[in-house]
């Protein structure tokens, strides 16, 4: 139905309300609030009700036809708003924004935020991960990207030469909605909705208010309307100034080790590669953070490692004093772990979302401050000590809310029970009559039993009547008229009388709760705006308190898996001792086949081997220790002295990209193309049979050919695992080129993997005892090695060669019977076997005779 052709005069008063609202909010779901209930009409119903799996009903609104309608619980609408946000919808929430004592006519409504994808500052959001909105703007043959998490007030902006690379930022970033200017490229746009399903929005306004101004003092006036398009988007959607957001940080992708998506998608480094899970990838291993804003900051860091020597060793600096501080550590550690999410907790202060519970937990953060602060200043290290300068413990910010608020108030913020006594005089003044009510009620039941001469008079409290004075029918009779006892309710075995002075107090105990609530109300409202204005120098202590959670993480990691210091040459060589796959290790649990990397003069390895031998992992090794080494943690090695790297790609893992239409092999090209493009003679290229995915002439072809490109036009350390042994050859012309392979040995009981990389090629390829491992029928695998043979001694193209055609069920029956031969065979010589007299050696040697019979 379209909404704009409705005629809102045939419906009632609160449905036109509706419609109107609607009007401004067409591109959202709206949540419109009637009562205990969020409502959906319209189209927003049928939609809401299809994915949040809700009953449709209807509802009548002056037309002959029911209104199609669906409704969740308002206090429940979060889990409701997450599951249509996370399938990429907008929700606008509408609420009362008027007294209903006060309403003339229908009580008004509007919608006071909207909650989009990439705005959310709800419960909801993941506590480890920023959450970025993204605008994007182009000048001048380059693309601008400005992107900002609401719920910490983190911006930052670059530029981008190539769509292709803006993609692979956006990919980066797990961004799920990008705002664009009505005029931005359609074909993006398509491309951006529907190949990677991100939410799309676009803004008009492309002025930097004033409000904005002072975050982009330090931002060149050509990137200004990118920002603005992000900042005015987002402050419509919150409907409230956004006061925490930080100065817009301007960075160029150069500045850091580029990873692409598919890199970080093919080593590990944020999810795994199968189930996209974050246990077992890099991210997981080293996140032994305490608090939620060191987890973001750590997903930052391998995000973009750093290139800077000076900054990488300043970080290893610090990571070495905490590995020989054990103390400090454990002391810092300790306090970390009642550090709450500061940034967030900011945010909502911030957009006037914080309840009690959130100053409570800033309470306890600052509490924890001149400690961490004290440990750090204990390091010998002049970083730390500057670090401990800097930290600001927020003395009377923390006296203010110790002194304000109870240690565990309710979330909701307007019924009382937040402000700790002696905070505010006339609090506590209303509170004595309200506490005092119980002493009053038994001083006011003795005296009227004293007045009236009944013993058994009580004072008693109900829901319906309030405060009343019960009294026994056999006692009925001792009431006079100058008592003032007025009659209200008849039970069974008494009657029930109020009087002015018992209704007076009950009034002014009511009135009582509720001025506490208005009171607490007003004063938590107070010192919240008071803590708002601490936002700013709050947030620096955030990111100090961040860094060092980092730091911590580190040394924790470090000092119990014995890793070493990297050191860092300028010749282009790596030397890598004993290295090890630190994730693999840790899921493994068994003892990891340490390996070498060594590369100086030859600075590309043609790595030969069977599959599962770990040539793969080898690779993955090596990118993971650059990895962590530029981050600015130890490394697990004995020895790691490596070069910086600007730029890492792999081609590791087959997968077809069925959004696209993209077969696997495409997809190992596009990734191999986007490697050759980018890559200078700084980066490192892992490539993982490349060429596999077509025809085996093709593929060895361009295989070698990728390889001579490599070698003569980029220069860049590269590792090439490959199956195509014809191409050890090339060590003969690739002067740089050095062959290696993993080492397997066959015994008989089949291929064994040594998990050893060892100079020079591998002799032959193990496919066929890796198929039998696998468990493949005996006949297939004998039928292999017949080929194998016949293709090893015509050395022709397979479909050239003449065989016999293989007798599968022949051979299964040939084994079959044998199986079932030794099997009899086998339960004769257990059965002659004298349990009663036979020695346990004896016994040991028949187990082992008939192991090897088996055999």
């Amino acid at each position: 139905m379209d909404m704009s052709k409705i005629d809102k005069s045939k419906y009632t008063p609160m449905m036109q309300q509706y419609l109107e609202i609607k009007k401004d909010y067409a591109d959202a779901i709206v949540f419109f609030r009637l009562g205990d209930f969020y409502e959906m009409f319209f189209e927003d119903a049928f939609l809401a009700s299809k994915v949040l799996e809700i009953a449709l009903t209807g509802r009548d609104a002056g037309q002959e036809e029911r209104v199609p309608m669906c409704g969740i619980p308002f206090h429940a609408y979060a889990a409701y708003a997450e599951k249509l946000i996370k399938a990429g919808y907008k929700v606008a929430i509408v609420e009362q924004v008027e007294d209903v004592s006060e309403a003339k006519g229908i009580v008004k409504r509007d919608v006071v935020k909207i909650l989009t994808p990439g705005t959310i500052v709800e419960a909801f959001l993941n506590e480890k991960e920023n959450n970025y909105i993204v605008s994007i703007d182009n000048n001048k043959n380059k693309f601008i990207i400005s992107y900002l998490d609401v719920s910490t007030g983190d911006s930052y902006l670059t530029t981008f030469m190539s769509e292709e690379t803006l993609i692979q930022e956006l990919l980066n970033l797990k961004c799920r909605e990008v705002v664009v200017k009505p005029t931005f490229n359609k074909n993006i746009i398509k491309s951006l909705q529907n190949k990677y399903q991100i939410l799309v929005s676009i803004e008009e306004k492309t002025e930097l208010t004033e409000n904005f101004i002072s975050l982009a003092s330090e931002i060149d006036d050509e990137y200004l309307s990118c920002l603005a398009i992000l900042f005015n988007y987002t402050e419509k959607t919150q409907k409230h100034e956004l006061i925490h957001l930080k100065k817009v940080v301007y960075y160029n992708a150069s500045d850091y080790l580029k990873i692409d998506s598919f890199t970080k998608r093919n080593l590990e480094l944020n999810e795994t590669l199968r189930q996209g899970n974050k246990n077992g990838s890099l991210l997981w291993y080293l996140d032994k953070c305490q608090t939620a804003m060191g987890s973001r900051m750590l997903n930052k860091w391998i995000d973009k490692p750093l290139i800077s020597l000076v900054e990488i060793n300043n970080r290893l600096d610090f990571v070495d004093v905490l590995n020989n501080s054990y103390l400090v550590r454990q002391e810092i550690k300790e306090a970390l772990k009642t550090v709450y999410d500061l940034e967030r907790i900011l945010g909502r202060i911030s957009l006037s979302n914080a309840n009690a519970k959130d100053l409570v937990q800033l309470r306890k953060t600052l509490s924890n401050v001149p400690n961490i602060k004290a440990q750090i200043a204990n390091l010998k290290l002049n970083q730390a000590l500057e670090l401990s300068d800097a930290i600001n413990p927020h003395n009377e910010l923390y006296e203010l809310l110790l002194n304000s608020l109870v240690e565990n108030p309710p979330l909701v913020i307007k019924e009382g029970q937040m402000i700790k006594e002696g905070f505010n005089k006339e609090l506590d003044d209303v509170k004595n009559i309200s506490q005092n009510s119980k002493d009053w009620i038994i001083n006011y039941e003795l005296s009227e039993r004293e007045r009236t001469g009944i013993k058994t008079l009580k004072v008693g409290y109900n829901r319906v009547f309030g405060y009343y004075i019960e009294i026994t029918k056999g006692q009925i009779s001792l009431i006079k008229d100058e008592f003032g006892y007025d009659r209200k309710q008849t039970i069974a075995n008494a009657e029930r009388f109020i009087t002015p002075e018992l209704k007076k107090y009950e009034q002014i105990v009511i009135n009582a709760k509720d001025k506490i609530e208005k009171l607490e109300y007003e004063l938590f409202i107070e010192i919240r705006n008071e803590v708002s204005k601490y936002v700013k120098s709050l947030q620096i202590l955030a990111n100090h308190l961040s860094v060092v959670d980092c730091y911590i993480a580190f040394s924790e990691v470090s000092v119990n898996n014995h890793f070493i210091r990297p050191i860092f040459n300028q010749k282009n060589e790596v030397n890598i001792i004993d290295g090890r796959h630190p994730v693999i290790e840790d899921i493994l649990k068994e003892k990891f086949v340490v390996n070498d990397v060594v590369i100086n003069k030859y600075n590309m390895m043609l790595i030969t081997g069977p599959n599962m031998s770990g040539k793969s992992t080898y690779m993955r090794m090596l990118a993971i220790i650059i990895v962590m080494a530029q981050i600015g943690c130890f490394v697990p090695a004995k020895i790691a002295n490596l070069v910086i790297f600007d730029q890492i790609f792999t081609r590791i893992g087959a997968s077809d990209d069925l959004i696209s239409g993209q077969s696997t092999f495409m997809v190992e090209m596009m990734e191999a193309n986007y490697a050759l493009l980018n890559a200078t003679k700084n980066s490192l290229i892992l490539f993982d049979e490349i060429g596999r995915g077509t025809a085996t002439f093709d593929g060895m072809a361009l295989a070698q050919a990728i390889l001579e490109y490599v070698h003569e036009r980029i220069g860049c350390i590269t590792l090439f695992s490959t199956h195509y042994h014809e191409l050890v050859g090339l060590e003969q012309t690739l002067k740089h080129l050095k062959n290696v392979h993993v080492a397997a040995v066959e015994t008989k009981n089949g291929v064994q993997f040594l998990h050893k990389v060892l100079d020079g090629p591998t002799d032959k390829s193990y496919g066929i005892n890796v198929a039998s491992l696998a468990g493949l029928p005996k006949s297939v695998i004998e039928r292999s090695k017949q080929i194998l043979n016949v293709l090893e001694e015509e050395n022709k193209n397979a479909k050239n060669i003449k065989l016999d055609l293989f007798n599968f069920e022949a051979y299964e029956n040939k084994e079959e019977n044998i199986e079932a031969k030794l099997l009899a065979e086998l339960k004769e010589d257990i059965k002659r076997i004298d349990m009663n007299s036979i020695s346990p050696i004896d016994a040991f040697k028949i187990l082992i005779e008939l192991q090897e019979k088996i055999k």
